[in-house]
């Protein structure tokens, strides 16, 4: 496992930003560079179940670990889903289960710093460093507009 970090500067409020984020519609822009259909689906609470899909029903099984709106947010990953079943079991996840994926957003007076610190597989840092280095812009343009 390694542990990568992204990080942006922002114009505009932590609040404008978490929107940007979390917004099942904005949500999808920004994450397209993981997956052009990706979505999330959650119940917003600590220790509840998140989904991260995409249009095949697959993607990660998750759970929040904590929230503070509009300051963090950190998602601990259990297992993947596979057309729509969940696999929170083989052998494959034990590698990377219980991996923390750390939302953090910083006011600096109307301005936000949003920074990502993750645990990932070697394997997926090219993904990673595309998706939220490509998506973090679209979060930009979003929040600013």
């Amino acid at each position: 496992m390694e542990k990568l970090n992204y990080e942006i500067l922002i114009e505009a409020t932590p609040q404008k930003v978490w929107q940007v984020l979390w917004n099942p519609d904005s949500y999808s822009q920004w994450t397209y560079y993981f997956s052009p259909s990706s979505s999330i689906h959650s119940d917003w609470k600590v220790n509840g179940k998140t989904l991260f899909l995409d249009a095949e029903r697959n993607g990660m099984v998750s759970t929040i670990e904590q929230m503070e709106e509009f300051k963090i947010l950190i998602f601990k990953h259990l297992g993947v889903v596979r057309k729509g079943v969940e696999d929170l079991d083989s052998e494959e996840l034990k590698k990377w289960s219980g991996s923390l994926e750390k939302y953090f957003l910083e006011d600096l007076h109307g301005k936000t710093r949003l920074w990502v610190e993750l645990e990932s597989p070697k394997e997926y840092r090219e993904m990673m460093d595309n998706g939220f280095k490509k998506g973090f812009e679209i979060v930009k343009q979003l929040a600013e507009a």
